[in-house]
């Protein structure tokens, strides 16, 4: 039920303002108010039934110059053939100070479940500095580190690592190396943006957490974009029959506002 009142709380503001977004709001941007959202869906009746629903809720609020919060909120359901494939949320959330700064100090707390890798629910929270070493019109690029605590529920007690066996939850600290940048190429007419990150588990045992992502946004109209995104998603750790990887190729449209 956690996971449920989120889910339908992104659809819902995704199908109000339109299609997948992938590329990110800036924190470091000095608008007062950043929103950008998205929602695709596709419905298949017949020889294979099929129903998809993804959607994105972004924002980034900036009423006091010196404390900036943003929010980076994803939900997927998939369904063929009357079997569930993907009821998914991720939910990031940040509070950052003086982020207009090269360097500036952040506090973090993420909401995840995945239906497909049997994850229930899954929070971590911490803290952390990021530096922007370059802030330029055309260019912005940062990396991060910070410590995070993890809670992990996941629906089964067996796991590819025999340590975790016999208990449902797995609770450990991490640490988060991470990189991001974006660059607007062809007279901004193109724009190219990557996010990555790594995640070390300190337990008696290696349990390692990675992600990629790569994408491109294509200006359209007064805010309207079309983007294509590539993300990679590697967990060392997992249930028992469940894959460490996947691979997933997004496309569509989106919108974005800013004041």
């Amino acid at each position: 039920m956690r996971g449920v009142a989120l889910y339908v709380m992104l659809t819902v503001a995704g199908v109000l303002y339109g299609i997948p977004a992938a590329a990110q709001l800036n924190e470091s941007d000095t608008a007062t108010f950043q929103f950008r959202a998205g929602a695709t869906g596709a419905v298949q009746k017949g020889n294979v039934d099929l129903l998809v629903l993804r959607a994105r809720l972004e924002f980034v609020s900036n009423c006091k110059r010196s404390l900036v919060f943003k929010s980076q909120n994803n939900s997927l359901y998939q369904q063929f053939s009357g079997f569930k494939a993907d009821n998914d949320i991720n939910s990031r959330n940040y509070f950052y100070h003086q982020p207009f700064r090269s360097v500036y100090p952040f506090a973090m707390i993420y909401l995840q479940t995945n239906y497909r890798k049997q994850v229930d629910f899954r929070w971590f929270g911490g803290a952390g500095a990021t530096w922007q070493f370059v802030q330029k019109p055309a260019t912005n690029m940062k990396v991060s580190a910070s410590i995070v605590y993890e809670e992990t529920d996941f629906r089964s007690q067996q796991f590819n690592e025999g340590f975790y066996d016999g208990s449902s939850t797995i609770r450990l600290w991490r640490a988060t190396a991470y990189l991001a940048g974006w660059h607007r190429l062809l007279d901004n007419r193109l724009k190219l943006f990557y996010t990555a990150y790594w995640q070390p588990g300190w337990d008696e045992v290696t349990n390692n957490r990675a992600q990629l992502d790569v994408g491109l946004d294509f200006p359209v109209w007064k805010g309207l974009n079309s983007s294509l995104q590539y993300s990679f998603y590697y967990e060392q750790i997992v249930v028992t029959s469940v894959k460490q990887h996947d691979r997933i190729l997004t496309f569509g449209v989106s919108y974005q506002f800013k004041k």
